[in-house]
């Protein structure tokens, strides 16, 4: 019986109205007419498939339709007043995707898609100079947790300032929600830690400048906040090169394309434990992971799972080619930082109840009495005293930077596993590490006087860090620009008297290598007081095609007491190199944020 026996006329006619795409066979009129392509092509080449790789729903791709393309460009009809993204796409993309790739549609809008392209048939090429589609893009999806404090189903915006020279900026934020229930379940923090240490859930979109979502990462085909292995905070996202985004979550870390098109997705190697925070493409394709040991012997005898203080570094096949242990290389029992830091906020471990307590000599010394290891702010391996949260690779002299946030520190370390020179404040380093610590001078040259961990001439150290990342285009082998998030938290070792007197800054900083000194050469963010503090996240990046630098304030505001009813306030600004103010300020409301970054179209479409 052939298939088109089996359907009336009544039900062919049904499924045509309803726009169904019938089988060949039951469009022939005679019988089977071989494995012939049916789709419906609403232009003039293929049809359009929507979030085409499951977890970019706001992208889409017109097929081409069995034709060969090249020269092809995307332009997404912005909304009266919106941002247009307009974009070219590589030869080698349009064959990647087989068929035009679209990025940044409206959620939840019938978005105008106008395209350009040129197609070949039977060795004959015909140029569209301007073809338009129209694109329903679904509304933003987001678990729910029941609460009504939850109102919005991605972020809400306040766009404050941008300059014309920063209106076509693309934003990636890299945010959380709140732990709900489900993921809640499975969590074991404290005292012991472990995979799902944390298990927010991922809030990942790009905003373009009027504070519009125009992409999110639909995260729940590659992510399970009950499954061991598939969960875990989503963290330490950049844009490789090649346009994908390499980022890590749990016991994974993963390389995606814009479009959503998994380039691989791997568990992290045996040995190795709970990635967070910090995940660096390095230029020779090598990838600096920050992980932990799952199964370290203490010089005690003491078999421990160490916490945040290892970065494995992997080939582009997932081989471990080297390790740093930072354990072995730095002093995992200075306690300076860690007894003047305020335990309220270690991070994302957020505990409004010890909020501006602060641990003593005696609580230290009683975590070995007491064999307590784990999650928690103490001194040596099996302990929170390092607390790396970013890595760059330097491949001038092949080192890596790292920012220990629980040492208040940036240290430099070379292939040889020595550190180079370390920018902190010089108490509690001993033997040769207090010989690395970098000697603060002027803009002459000058040594600048400090006494203990405070100097003058406006100069400061930075404390409880993120993001020490090297500037590769105004570095060389001998002077070294650093940009910094400083948050701020236990500066000049001590807490302030009143909690409001706490700040952040943006900073960087030109060392030089050879003569171990380092001058402060802009800052930001002292100013604005307690209303830009953040006292954990965030993010300073130089931004080479603006000559800018981006900065994310992405805790701001948040208040230990009020934590559990209002979330932070991050912030977005972006500077032109020395500039005091923003060309641009972006507030989100009520998220709790970990870092963003500008997008690059040309790099996701292959153009560079």
């Amino acid at each position: 019986m052939s298939f088109k026996s089996k359907l009336t006329p009544v039900a062919i006619s049904l499924a045509l109205v309803a726009g169904f795409s019938l089988p060949t066979a039951v469009m022939a009129g005679g019988g089977g007419s071989g494995p012939a392509v049916q789709y419906v092509a609403p232009g003039k080449i293929g049809e359009i498939v929507v979030n085409p790789y499951k977890i970019a729903p706001l992208t889409a791709i017109i097929k081409n339709g069995g034709y060969e393309l090249k020269d092809a460009s995307v332009r997404i009809v912005p909304k009266a007043g919106g941002q247009e993204i307009a974009y070219k796409v590589s030869n080698k993309a349009l064959r990647t995707y087989a068929g035009i790739p679209v990025f940044g549609l409206y959620p939840d809008y019938n978005n105008k898609v106008e395209v350009s392209y040129t197609y070949i048939f039977n060795g004959k090429e015909t140029r569209v100079e301007k073809e338009v589609y129209t694109m329903y893009a679904p509304a933003v999806y987001t678990p729910v947790n029941g609460s009504m404090a939850q109102h919005h189903n991605m972020f809400e915006t306040e766009v404050v300032k941008v300059d014309p020279e920063f209106k076509d900026r693309l934003y990636l934020i890299n945010n959380f929600l709140s732990t709900a229930p489900k993921q809640g379940r499975v969590v074991w923090n404290n005292p012991t830690g472990g995979a799902l240490e944390w298990n927010y859930y991922p809030q990942n979109a790009i905003l373009d400048t009027k504070g519009e979502v125009r992409w999110y990462m639909h995260v729940e085909p590659i992510y399970d906040p009950e499954t061991i292995y598939r969960s875990g905070i989503m963290m330490g996202f950049h844009q490789n090169p090649d346009g994908a985004f390499t980022f890590g979550y749990g016991q994974r870390y993963a390389k995606y394309d814009l479009m959503g098109r998994e380039i691989f997705n791997r568990r992290l190697p045996d040995g190795y434990a709970d990635f967070s925070h910090a995940l660096d493409p390095a230029q020779n394709g090598h990838l600096f992971l920050r992980v932990s040991n799952a199964d370290y012997r203490r010089p005690d005898g003491k078999r421990v799972h160490t916490v945040r203080d290892v970065i494995a570094e992997v080939d582009q096949n997932g081989q471990v080619v080297d390790d740093f242990r930072l354990y072995d290389i730095l002093d995992p029992y200075r306690d300076n930082v860690i007894k003047a830091m305020d335990q309220g906020a270690v991070c994302l471990n957020i505990d409004a109840s010890k909020s501006g307590h602060t641990l003593s000599a005696a609580e230290l010394a009683a975590m070995d009495q007491n064999n307590q290891f784990g999650d928690i702010a103490g001194v040596g391996p099996g302990r929170n005293w390092a607390h790396v949260n970013s890595v760059d690779y330097d491949p001038s002299d092949d080192s890596i930077i790292i920012s220990s946030r629980h040492q208040s520190a940036v240290v430099k370390i070379g292939r040889d596993k020595k550190v180079k020179w370390i920018l902190a404040s010089p108490e509690g380093w001993r033997g040769e590490l207090a010989k690395k610590v970098l000697t603060p001078v002027d803009a002459n040259g000058n040594k600048i006087k400090c006494e203990g961990s405070k100097c003058e001439g406006g100069f400061d150290w930075t404390w409880t860090q993120h993001t020490g990342w090297r500037i590769d285009s105004k570095s060389d082998k001998n002077v070294f620009y650093l940009s910094v998030f400083d948050n701020g938290d236990a500066r000049g070792m001590e807490q302030p008297p009143l909690p409001d007197m706490k700040y952040s800054r943006a900073v960087i900083y030109k060392i030089d290598q050879n003569k171990m000194t380092v001058q402060q050469i802009w800052e930001y963010g002292k100013e604005r007081g307690f209303e830009w503090y953040s006292p954990i996240t965030s993010l300073v990046e130089y931004q080479t095609d603006k000559d800018s630098v981006m900065v994310y304030s992405a805790t701001a505001s948040l208040i230990m007491k009020e934590f559990n009813t209002k979330a932070p306030n991050p912030i977005i600004n972006e500077f032109k190199w020395g500039a005091k103010e923003p060309s641009v300020e972006i507030k989100i409301k009520s998220s709790l944020g970990y870092q963003a970054m500008p997008v690059s179209l040309e790099k996701a479409f292959d153009l560079k």
